[in-house]
């Protein structure tokens, strides 16, 4: 069925489009809400996004779902927002730092999701993105290094640090206390 509609899409039927459009608005939606806290700019990037995504279908091989796919533009369309907003990040040669130990993910249990999410919003972009798309987004080292075009040793570090820096907000809220 899926596969169908997204052939019908590479002929340019418009009522395929309208299907797949319904079947992965709210989805999509959702994962634009959690980059940009802001349903404007994320009504904005998802309608780029499936533009997007219908000029581009002739590029979908099928070696994933429609729908990671299409996510995979939507996340790409965030972060190209973000980044235009601020339009200077300082980027260092991480090559010398170490890699992050991806199950050490332990914080108290008095914090809750929701204030892990508020955490990850205080962490400096370039933490921030790749804790969210680790975190949040579920994507591996080799996907993080694609989207965001740092080699995977820069996302494991990014990760590592960016931990390490959550840790230290999560403590500052679980204890109340600044420095």
């Amino acid at each position: 069925m899926q596969l169908e509609l997204v052939e019908q899409c590479k002929v340019n039927d418009r009522n395929a489009q309208l299907q797949l459009y319904r079947k992965y608005c709210q989805g999509m939606f959702c994962v634009a809400m959690r980059f940009l806290k802001n349903e404007s700019d994320a009504e904005d990037v998802l309608q780029e996004s499936f533009i997007k995504a219908f000029q581009r279908i002739d590029q979908f091989k099928g070696e994933v779902t429609f729908g990671a796919w299409l996510k995979r533009i939507v996340v790409n369309g965030c972060i190209d927002f973000l980044k235009s907003k601020k339009q200077r990040m300082v980027e260092l040669d991480e090559s010398y730092m170490h890699i992050a130990d991806e199950e050490d993910w332990n914080i108290g249990d008095t914090i809750d999701l929701e204030e892990v999410k508020k955490a990850i919003e205080q962490l400096p972009d370039k933490y921030k993105y790749v804790v969210q798309l680790f975190l949040m987004e579920g994507y591996d080292h080799n996907e993080i290094s694609e989207i965001l075009n740092i080699s995977e040793t820069a996302s494991r570090t990014r990760l590592l640090r960016g931990k390490g820096k959550l840790k230290e907000v999560l403590s500052e809220l679980n204890y109340g206390t600044g420095s």
